[in-house]
């Protein structure tokens, strides 16, 4: 085996660790790996897996992007059980220079990075070129970031925003709230934005027309509604693009971002047709005195294998994105 001139990047999750590497100050991917998380003590004996698997003996660079927050020297994932500090990890790979991201700023930039045939506008128009773009994404939670134009880089906005409150709009959503806010006390925009909300909208749903749940997984609702065998599953999915829409369009006015918007996440893409026949861009441009503003900003949906990794290998040699 070899030490090769490559970087490592890499997309950790709770469930899965993908792993890839690039050219310095390339985007491009090879050597492409996904490995289970729960086959591996910890990160340092995957990392070691995926070299041996690519005949590799280590490499120098690293950015890493995983799914919990970054800003300490230890990192403990949120969802795994691995726990590593900054130090020890970069020691044991024998790296000369290791960035560690959060895996949602590793997804924004991956989408200043997409193919023209990796993504599909939504409507509006071609979108400010510098102006701030708003990246949002449905997933196991819901991701919210924005991406600020300095000097000739872009900067990704930490953020929490799949955390706001969410703000009834209608009839129907103030029954959805109600039946949440019985559950959870306050009701953030991600119990309804991601795979266990889609359930719980169901379930509110079912409640409203009393009928009695027949799902308790997503995939089951998203089965249920593009098959069109259940009405309440159907309307859930319609309404979670609605609020989608309603959650992006309030993003955008408090960011400014008439630069477009990115949807990525696992959920929209398993659903790409029902969503572009949904709600979504109505509920989006619905902003009274801004509806003008809204009409012209482009939204963009996300269908590339790989965002996390392309982002994770975009954020190894921005200046900017601190790891």
């Amino acid at each position: 085996m070899i030490q090769t001139v490559m970087a490592l990047v890499g997309d950790i999750g709770g469930t899965n660790a993908r792993f890839a590497l690039v050219k310095p100050g390339s985007t491009e991917l090879t050597e492409i790996v996904t490995l289970k998380c729960a086959d591996y003590e910890n990160i340092e004996f995957a990392c070691q897996a995926y070299f041996d698997q690519v005949g590799i003996k280590g490499v120098e660079q690293a950015c890493l992007a995983f799914a919990c927050p970054v800003q300490q020297e230890e990192i403990r994932l949120t969802n795994n059980p691995w726990c590593f500090t900054r130090r020890s990890l970069k020691d044991a790979l024998g790296l000369t220079s290791l960035k560690i991201v959060n895996d949602f700023t590793a997804m924004a930039l991956g989408m200043l990075n997409l193919k023209p045939e990796e993504k599909i506008q939504f409507g509006g128009g071609e979108g400010l070129t510098d102006m701030a773009r708003l990246v949002i994404g449905p997933g196991t939670g819901l991701g919210v970031s924005g991406l600020i134009k300095a000097n000739d880089d872009w900067i990704p906005l930490a953020s929490e925003g799949g955390h706001i409150n969410f703000a009834p709009i209608d009839e129907l959503d103030v029954i959805i709230w109600r039946h949440l806010h019985s559950r959870f006390g306050r009701v953030s925009v991600e119990r309804l934005l991601c795979g266990q909300g889609l359930v719980n909208l169901y379930e509110a749903l079912a409640e409203h027309t009393r009928f009695e749940p027949q799902f308790t997984h997503p995939s089951e609702v998203v089965e249920a509604a593009l098959n069109a065998t259940d009405p309440r599953a159907v309307e859930a999915l319609d309404r979670f693009c609605r609020i989608l829409g309603t959650v992006a369009g309030d993003n955008v006015l408090t960011l400014g971002a008439r630069g477009g918007v990115y949807l990525c996440g696992g959920i929209l893409p398993r659903v790409r047709e029902f969503f572009l026949q949904s709600s979504f861009r109505e509920a989006f441009e619905a902003k009274g005195r801004f509806v003008g503003y809204m009409e012209s900003i482009p939204v963009w949906l996300c269908v590339a294998e790989q965002p996390g990794l392309v982002g994770a290998a975009a954020a190894l040699f921005n200046e900017e994105v601190a790891g």
